[in-house]
């Protein structure tokens, strides 16, 4: 055995998925006050003719339809890994998260343009029936927020969940200020207002979901996590001589991969360096899901050339041959050096 065949490392835990079988039960119990409220809210938003609480009916709409979502994907990515789909189908957490933060910028645009025409042109609100509704409001969403902040918000997919039903909750906050106003002033713009509002919340927690969701399906390091940092703190590691064609991303929210070539110096021990470095990995990075590749220098090419993917910075040989000629990200040294 060569080795190069026996340098490939594999390590990670199977844990993965966020107790399931919990989650759901706290995501079915807000489903359930949820749709029974949000059935009452569309009636007395049609007597009172108030947006504000039609626009919050349609978020609970959009709430409920989040919450199915979630618990759709939650049960899809507990299937075990198969066929083409080696991963399983953990991603289905990342598009129902997509998912609840694309309806909450539609409906943002939908509800910001009511707003402005009903701005210019101010139905007629009762104030007192909008302020009791919106109280009623706050107390149910107080319950279904505490029932989701109960589940495990690690996920992605639980968070967009949450944050929708979040971001309900303010709106019934800015609903019941809006009808005290017209009820004791009879300033009827304040129901629109408060929809703007409401508008501002959603864009803004429907922004974030789909940008973290994006960073997942482009394969983008985790939040917080510099690439850069951990390959020149793998490159530091003893009998190391360089790290390149290094690749962190998040298989689903709260599960991150590595995996990287590992070049060891001659006569080094490159299982000990294997062992080493997803030691290093599992314990400061919280990565455990790590492949790697180690190789000694030069035992694909010349004795004296390094098996660099690019041409490494300043004097030096080019790359070995039979490597790819493309860049698979900077090249990592021990000491100073470019990336």
């Amino acid at each position: 055995m060569t080795d190069h065949a026996h340098g490939h490392g594999h390590g990670h835990s199977h844990t993965h998925g966020v107790s399931p079988d919990a989650d759901r039960r706290w995501l079915r119990a807000a489903l359930t006050l949820l749709t029974a409220y949000m059935a009452v809210e569309v009636v007395i938003g049609v007597v009172a003719q108030s947006l504000a609480l039609i626009s919050d009916a349609a978020h609970m709409l959009t709430d409920a339809v989040s919450i199915v979502l979630a618990l759709i994907a939650m049960r899809l990515a507990a299937r075990p890994a198969r066929g083409g789909y080696t991963y399983g189908l953990k991603r289905a957490e990342i598009l129902s998260a997509q998912a609840n933060g694309i309806t909450l910028l539609l409906l943002s645009v939908w509800l910001a343009y009511e707003a402005v025409e009903r701005l210019i042109s101010p139905p007629k609100v009762t104030g007192g029936l909008v302020l009791v509704t919106a109280l009623a409001g706050i107390v149910v969403n107080l319950i279904c927020t505490w029932l989701l902040s109960r589940a495990n918000r690690s996920s992605l997919n639980v968070e967009g969940a949450y944050q929708h039903i979040l971001t309900d909750l303010f709106g019934f906050v800015a609903t019941a200020v809006a009808g005290l106003i017209v009820l004791t002033t009879g300033f009827e713009r304040a129901d629109a207002i408060a929809s703007l509002v409401v508008v501002g919340l959603m864009l803004r927690a429907g922004t974030g979901l789909v940008r973290d969701s994006g960073r997942i399906f482009l394969e983008a390091a985790p939040a917080g996590l510099d690439p850069d940092a951990l390959g020149d703190h793998l490159a530091a590691a003893d009998e190391v001589v360089e790290v390149h064609d290094l690749h962190i991303w998040l298989i689903t929210s709260g599960h991150p991969a590595l995996s990287a070539h590992i070049l060891v110096a001659p006569g080094g021990d490159c299982h000990k360096v294997r062992r080493t470095l997803q030691e290093l990995l599992s314990g400061q990075y919280g990565i455990t899901h790590a492949t790697l590749q180690v190789d000694h220098v030069g035992e694909q090419g010349a004795p004296d050339e390094l098996l660099t993917l690019s041409p490494r910075p300043g004097p030096g040989p080019e790359p070995a041959a039979g490597h790819c000629e493309d860049a698979h990200g900077p090249v990592h040294r021990p000491g100073p050096h470019r990336h």
